[in-house]
């Protein structure tokens, strides 16, 4: 662990981000927008997951985002990967150790609701965890019962809304659901989600904001809408599908981000 912060910190050469920003699949466009780069894959930071997804570079990219210094996590390991919730627990610990206070998350996620398309941006206000798995199993000590009343910040979230507001961007919000994929969901399970109150599903994320809450960093997160839910359209969903839309939502997130940092 220390070898892998004290690497980093020689790498970032005085910069001091704040702000860790994690994309999703399809959001690595957002790392054009971070302007005097330091660029480290995954590969060189030993413990670091790599990703096979495709739309998931895995790298780490420092830099500014508008004035703001900030550190992004291009690609993420996902459950489904290695059948292990606790795949990011490495990386957010790095994170916490090299100063950053803020975890910011992006999923690509599929809608429950009619009147939030594919493009859209939605905040994640809370979540449910529907996959029952939990990045704390096998922790030790009562800092393994961390409290999820409060998980995404309420100072954070507010910043998100006004910084969608000063860009002219519809910014929906709402509850994500985590499956555990890598399979879509069935009708079924839209039909129950949307009964159980979520307005989004998606297969990563969720095991994130643990692990963030447990070292004891904020968290905002937001989904790109790149679909909607299997049965509402009758149409049948694929991985294509969302990497094909997530850039169309992206730019307006990436928008959205740039100036809630500023």
């Amino acid at each position: 662990m220390k070898e892998v912060i004290d690497l980093l910190v020689d790498r970032l050469d005085g910069l001091v981000p704040r702000h860790a920003i994690v994309l999703g699949s399809g959001l690595g466009s957002l790392v054009g927008e971070v302007t005097d780069q330091v660029r480290v894959p995954y590969g060189a930071l030993e413990g670091f997951p790599a990703s096979g997804v495709t739309g998931h570079a895995g790298e780490l990219v420092a830099g500014y985002l508008g004035a703001e210094p900030v550190i992004m996590l291009s690609g993420r390991a996902h459950y489904y990967e290695h059948g292990d919730a606790k795949a990011m627990r490495f990386p957010i610990e790095v994170m916490k150790g090299i100063g950053v206070q803020s975890l910011i998350l992006t999923n690509s996620a599929g809608s429950l609701r009619e009147d939030m398309p594919p493009g859209s941006v939605m905040q994640i206000t809370d979540h449910i965890n529907y996959s029952g798995l939990n990045p704390l199993i096998g922790e030790e000590g009562d800092r393994r019962f961390v409290g999820m009343t409060s998980a995404y910040d309420a100072s954070l979230s507010l910043g998100m809304r006004n910084a969608a507001i000063r860009c002219g961007i519809p910014l929906f919000s709402g509850v994500y659901m985590w499956f555990s994929g890598p399979s879509f969901e069935t009708p079924a399970e839209i039909r129950m989600a949307r009964i159980l109150g979520a307005d989004a599903v998606g297969m990563s994320t969720v095991p994130e904001v643990i692990l963030a809450r447990y070292f004891g960093m904020k968290v905002a997160a937001a989904s790109v809408i790149t679909n909607f839910g299997a049965g509402m359209t009758g149409a049948e969903l694929s991985h294509e599908e969302t990497k094909d839309m997530a850039p169309v939502g992206g730019q307006r997130l990436a928008t959205i981000l740039k100036e809630m940092l500023a």
